[in-house]
């Protein structure tokens, strides 16, 4: 089974780029959407003994943990030691049950790949990238988004540059759905040896 790393920093199309590869077949394990799953479940009273007062009717509310912890590098430590762990437990379930399906490749969608070492988990990565200013227009599109808070998170990823270099593949999405769709299909075709 491949194991195929998708990342690239905020903004960039990895969403829709994770779409993409489900369209074409290929199970997609999303750890921002285990972490959603989680912080209404296992993850919630973790949370609320680090952070009291950010869980409501036993789920994590995200704007109040975000204020508590945005910005603010110790209090994320403190979070990502509680919730990485969890979250790479539900990834290995995903895996261990595509491997015995026999399934030939896998995306595992990780946000932030390269900053937590999630380099030595996969066989190949694909950053996708946009332009600076699609990538700013995208982001601050999104409800409650700022440029204070664009800054605090561009200032924990890697450089887009950077990921470009250590990448396996990229995928350029400031050109539109088309484009990318035909980069993920040249993707599988070079990786099932077609």
């Amino acid at each position: 089974m491949i194991i195929l790393g998708l990342t690239g920093s905020i903004g960039m199309g990895k969403t829709t780029t994770a779409r993409l590869f489900m369209d074409e077949g290929v199970p997609v394990h999303d750890a921002d959407a285990a972490v959603h799953r989680l912080y209404a479940g296992e993850a919630a009273p973790l949370v609320e003994e680090l952070f009291p007062g950010t869980v409501e009717h036993g789920v994590v509310n995200r704007e109040k943990l975000a204020q508590r912890v945005v910005g603010n590098p110790e209090a994320m430590k403190k979070l990502e030691t509680v919730i990485h762990p969890l979250v790479r437990a539900d990834c290995e379930r995903f895996l261990e049950e595509h491997r015995q399906k026999g399934t030939p490749v896998v995306v595992l969608d990780i946000p932030l790949l390269f900053e937590t070492g999630g380099r030595e988990r996969v066989n190949k990565v694909v950053v996708v990238s946009a332009p600076a200013d699609v990538q700013k227009e995208r982001v601050l599109a999104r409800p409650g988004m700022t440029e204070e808070k664009l800054e605090a998170i561009r200032a924990r990823q890697m450089p887009d540059e950077e990921k470009r270099q250590r990448a396996d593949f990229v995928i350029e999405t400031g050109y539109g759905i088309e484009p990318a769709r035909q980069a993920v299909r040249e993707i599988l075709r070079q990786l099932r040896g077609a």
